[in-house]
């Protein structure tokens, strides 16, 4: 809630000079929130419920996970015109965003259990600062995995770590030694190489990071002939898009971990419409 109110005062910090010239204190009208385009909606449980201590009254409102069509109702509201129209574009802005991360991962999932069923697609720490929360639900409402919430969920040994470090295994050994029994640990890698080393330091995981297909289906086959793929889980991260998460996935990784469902969704469009009572 408190969050909401800073995103409000942004768009009017002072107050909605257009509303206020226009429309009478204490009018109370209705008003409904209307699909322009397909998609999931996303967050509707959490978005609507900071409108009633703002004394708008969320009458109805389609679950989380609804599949939407153009004309459909997401939700029906009731309350002080201006305060309406004030959260009008806030409201919006943050449904749209936050449906098209579902619907995006939803795509995603879709075309990767096609070739793969078991196959994870997850969500990257790089989302719009101050919405991680609500994006990584979308990312669940959408059949997505969170990945790690946040940097204190799980050990993620990146190349800035092993430069400074000085070795795969290093890294492994070091964190392994000090992490919680409830961490796991992962490293990304560039290479084939990198990989084994990270297995047979122990590594829980392995993220092969911005490798090209063959080179992750050579990876796979690789730890499989060593008598290591059954040790850990693999990921693939870094320029995997709709196009080419089939041929990811038919590798036979375990996960696919792609920043594309939380930078770059298409917008699920939606509309306010305010009648009088």
């Amino acid at each position: 809630m408190r969050r909401f109110l800073d995103w409000l005062e942004e768009d009017a910090p002072f107050w909605d000079v257009t509303t206020e010239a226009l429309i009478p204190r204490g009018l109370r009208v209705k008003a409904v929130v209307i699909a322009k385009s397909s998609g999931i909606i996303a967050c509707t449980e959490d978005v609507f419920s900071v409108l009633e201590p703002l004394g708008v009254k969320v009458k109805e409102y389609l679950a989380s996970g609804t599949q939407l069509s153009p004309g459909t109702i997401v939700a029906e509201m009731e309350g002080e015109a201006r305060t309406l129209l004030v959260v009008e574009r806030t409201l919006l802005n943050l449904l749209m965003y936050l449906s098209g991360v579902a619907t995006i991962t939803r795509a995603f999932v879709e075309k990767a259990r096609k070739v793969n069923p078991r196959v994870r697609v997850a969500a990257t720490r790089k989302t719009l600062p101050g919405l991680r929360a609500l994006t990584k639900r979308a990312v669940a409402i959408g059949g997505g995995d969170t990945h790690r919430l946040s940097l204190s969920d799980a050990i993620l040994i990146k190349d800035n770590h092993i430069a400074l470090v000085g070795s795969v295994a290093e890294a492994v050994k070091l964190a392994k030694r000090k992490a919680s029994f409830a961490h796991k640990v992962e490293v990304e890698v560039t290479s084939v190489e990198d990989a084994v080393e990270a297995v047979r330091a122990g590594a829980d995981v392995v993220m092969l990071d911005n490798m090209g297909v063959e080179e992750v289906r050579l990876c796979i086959e690789k730890l499989r002939e060593l008598g290591l793929r059954d040790r850990v889980i693999v990921e693939a991260s870094g320029g995997i898009t709709l196009d080419n998460v089939e041929d990811y996935a038919a590798t036979g990784v375990d996960v696919i971990s792609t920043s594309a469902i939380t930078l770059r969704p298409a917008r699920v469009d939606l509309s306010m419409e305010v009648v009088r009572n």
